[in-house]
């Protein structure tokens, strides 16, 4: 299956395709700018994902920004809690 890189929010994000063994992304940033990520694996008993994070963040805050994201389209879907 492909792999990609996702960054922003539902809206207005940017997808790129990753190799399956990339260890580490770099993102082009304006013109000589470069963002990296490197490769890490969320894993849960016999489940994993692969997820990149970017330098500047630590592991703890990559996962908090992925559960305030998750959070908040819970909250926005039709239904969903307030």
């Amino acid at each position: 299956m492909q792999s990609y890189l996702r960054i922003g929010g539902a809206y207005d994000s940017l997808t790129h395709p990753v190799p399956d063994d990339a260890e580490t992304i770099q993102w082009p940033v304006r013109i000589i700018d470069k963002e990296t990520y490197h490769r890490a694996t969320l894993s849960v008993e016999d489940l994993s994902i692969t997820i990149y994070i970017q330098d500047s963040l630590t592991p703890r805050q990559a996962i908090d920004a992925l559960v305030k994201s998750y959070k908040a389209c819970a909250v926005n879907q039709p239904g969903g809690r307030r």
